[in-house]
């Protein structure tokens, strides 16, 4: 006897066009990084040590992009690929603890592996064959986060 087939799943089919576009602008923005020694361990480090400028610049342009883009998305009611509008939910502050706390834990590692997570696949392509190290241990990471939780305070 077969096995029944399962007909009460809603699943969106996914856009073969969406997510061909977002390759190829994620393949631009890592030859981006790579070309600009965004993703140099030198340059991280000159950053952290305070000797250099292009990341404090490479990071308040990003800033800036993503402010005029949020600003954009609210003002205009821009949507998906698939025409659903873009949700932003407002930030529950609290006590600001998971932010700052948070955000040091992030910076440590940062500093300590020389490579921001958002690169690390343009850093594998570059033929940094180290990044799989420091990319299975943010998945571990990422994964003992997501066990623990529930357990966090938030």
């Amino acid at each position: 006897m077969s096995a029944p087939m399962v007909t009460d799943v809603h699943v969106r089919p996914i856009q073969l066009r969406a997510l061909i576009v977002y390759l190829l602008l994620g393949i631009v923005f890592g030859v981006v990084l790579i070309k600009s020694e965004v993703v140099s361990w030198f340059r991280i480090q000159e950053m952290f040590r305070f000797q250099g400028i292009l990341m404090y610049g490479v990071m308040g342009a990003a800033v800036t992009t993503a402010a005029l883009s949020l600003q954009a998305i609210r003002r205009f009611g821009l949507r998906t690929f698939a025409g659903d509008p873009i949700v932003l939910p407002p930030k529950a502050m609290g006590t600001g603890t998971r932010y700052w706390l948070g955000g040091s834990i992030f910076g440590l590692g940062w500093a300590l592996v020389g490579a921001c997570p958002g690169p690390l696949f343009a850093l594998l392509g570059s033929g940094a064959s180290i990044t799989l190290a420091v990319l299975a241990s943010a998945m571990l990471g990422t994964w003992a986060y997501g066990t623990l939780r529930p357990r966090l305070p938030h």
